[in-house]
């Protein structure tokens, strides 16, 4: 299965900070024995991260889509409108699940505005931006997420 990591912070971009959330999805990512075939920082703007989702699924570069960052409530967080823009069918129930896994950690996971959807044949999932969200949620959902895009694929 390949896997595309985007990382929605324009503080990450500009490299003035670590990715420590695309990190820590590729470390889950590649123990899970899941090809990476795309993994880049990119700024909080909504029509950039739109496009890049857009060519990355239009191309069937990637079966799954895994974007960090940019889902809360900061005035600057686009991920999901981005991703919603896109997204030809949404999936309620993968940032429901995940909502509601977290909240019994922190009742902050109810800002969180993740999405989920289908765009062709790739399946697209907002993770929360910090490093430790990113690896309670990705470990919790990933066999789902996987079933899900071999589904979409046709594969399963």
């Amino acid at each position: 299965m390949k896997v595309a990591i985007l990382t929605a912070s324009t503080e990450v971009y500009k490299e003035k900070e670590e990715d420590k959330s695309g990190a820590m999805i590729r470390q889950i990512v590649e123990e899970a024995g899941l090809q990476i075939v795309f993994a880049k920082a990119l700024p909080l703007d909504r029509k950039v991260l739109s496009t890049v989702m857009q060519r990355l699924s239009d191309g069937q570069v990637a079966d799954l889509i895994l974007t960090t960052g940019g889902a809360g409530c900061s005035p600057a967080d686009c991920t999901p409108e981005a991703t919603s823009d896109i997204i030809e069918k949404t999936i309620l129930g993968i940032p429901e699940a995940m909502r509601m896994h977290m909240m019994k950690l922190t009742k902050r996971s109810m800002l969180n505005r993740a999405v989920a959807g289908i765009r062709g044949k790739t399946l697209i999932v907002n993770l929360p931006g910090k490093s430790g969200a990113v690896k309670e949620c990705l470990e919790y959902l990933l066999p789902e997420l996987v079933h899900g895009a071999e589904v979409i694929k046709g594969e399963a």
